[in-house]
C-alpha cells in the first residue's frame, strides 16, 4: 500500500498547507525511489489517517490481511493517527521507527517513545526485513 494526502479536513482554515506547496502540480505525487508498481494499491488521503474514508480497512480486510507495517514522513500526524487507526481497527501494528520523520524532532520522539509502544511493535527497517527474509 502507497500513501499520499491530497488534501486536509474541511473545516480548518487556522491551519492550512503553505500555498507554495498546494500550488505545485507534484505535490502529492510519491517519489520515485518507492518504486511504485501498476499492481500497487494507492490510498489518497485527505485527513490525517489514511483509514479514515479511504477504503483502506475493507481492502486490507479482503486481502485478508491482519498486520500492517508503517512508515512515513509526518511520524506525529500521518503516521501516528493511521497507528491509532490501525490499532482501533484490529490489526497488528508494527512501526519502522528508522523510516520515519517529521518537521518537529521533539513530537516525533514523543510518538516513537510514548505513543507507539502503547499501539504496537517499534522496529528498524532491517529488522522488519529480517523477519520477512526468514518466513520465506
Amino acid at each position: 500500500m502507497l500513501v499520499n494526502v491530497t488534501a486536509g479536513a474541511p473545516g480548518r482554515t487556522d491551519r492550512t498547507r503553505p500555498p507554495e506547496i498546494i500550488n505545485s502540480p507534484d505535490w502529492a505525487d510519491l517519489v520515485d525511489e518507492l518504486d511504485v508498481q501498476p499492481d500497487n494499491h494507492l490510498v489518497t488521503k485527505q485527513r490525517r489517517s489514511a483509514f479514515h474514508d479511504t477504503g483502506l480497512d475493507a481492502h486490507l480486510r479482503g486481502l485478508g490481511v491482519t498486520q500492517v507495517v508503517l512508515t512515513g514522513i509526518s511520524t506525529c500526524s500521518g503516521v501516528e493517527s493511521t497507528a491509532r487507526s490501525a490499532y482501533d481497527h484490529g490489526y497488528h501494528v508494527v512501526l519502522a521507527t528508522d523510516a520515519m520523520t517529521d518537521t518537529d524532532p521533539d513530537a516525533h520522539t514523543n510518538s516513537i517513545e510514548r505513543i507507539f509502544p502503547k499501539l504496537g511493535e517499534t522496529t528498524t527497517t532491517a529488522e522488519i526485513l529480517d523477519m520477512l527474509a526468514e518466513t520465506k
